[in-house]
């Protein structure tokens, strides 16, 4: 597995390929039960919901299913309490992927352009990248609220690339989820994907990116592998 073309534009995902930020959205999660009368899930339960924004992740802990709805009047009733939580604990419990700062420092080191494209909303999304040291790397963040849709579409990619002026063939996605590689290759971006991250227990490798690996810190080999 291997890039065809050495990309100008880097975007990189947040959580579960950036940041850990599974042990606040827990936190976060089992305390939003516990306000609504309910049992709490745990981390483990968690880990399998997070990679579609946090309305998504709320829904699937009222329901314990990745696409089902609540009804409404759970929902409403539910989503500011945990949003309330999550604005007091975005970042205590979370902390980089081994190799992450080693994988930014050669993009940044190299002259690649870097961008963070997420769907965490931004009051969410910039006070964890910059809590946990990163955010000063990433020339332009989109967030899950920064265009009308979210990945897979590939909107907030194409709006990233487009700011920059780049052409999509000449950009990179990487991340650790279907939706990421769905996103990337709706809009003409090469993709890599790493396992470690949240894929609803999916191997990465069944979507099919160009390539995978076990840490960013490896963008450095895969990058100077391409003539």
């Amino acid at each position: 597995m291997s890039l065809a073309v050495k990309p100008k534009l880097v975007m990189i995902d947040l959580d579960g390929t950036l940041v850990d930020s599974v042990p606040d959205l827990a936190y976060c999660i089992d305390e939003m039960m516990k306000a609504l009368g309910k049992a709490p899930w745990g981390e483990a339960a968690v880990r399998q919901w997070v990679g579609n924004g946090v309305d998504r992740l709320v829904m699937r802990a009222l329901t314990n299913t990745l696409w089902d709805d609540p009804s409404e009047e759970a929902f409403a009733e539910a989503q500011p309490i945990f949003m309330d939580l999550y604005a007091k604990n975005t970042s205590g419990r979370s902390e980089l992927f081994e190799g992450v700062k080693e994988g930014l420092d050669y993009l940044k080191a190299n002259g690649y352009r870097i961008a963070c494209v997420t769907n965490k909303a931004e009051q969410f999304t910039l006070p964890l990248l910059r809590d946990v040291g990163v955010l000063d790397y990433f020339e332009l963040v989109v967030s899950g609220d920064t265009t009308p849709k979210k990945k897979p579409d590939p909107l907030p990619l194409t709006y990233a690339a487009d700011k920059f002026a780049i052409p999509h063939g000449d950009c990179l996605m990487v991340g650790d989820s279907m939706h990421d590689v769905e996103a990337a290759r709706n809009a003409g971006f090469q993709v890599v994907g790493v396992p470690y991250g949240y894929n609803h227990g999916v191997d990465i490798r069944e979507a099919k990116p160009d390539a995978v690996i076990d840490s960013l810190a490896q963008l450095k080999d895969l990058l100077e592998a391409v003539a």
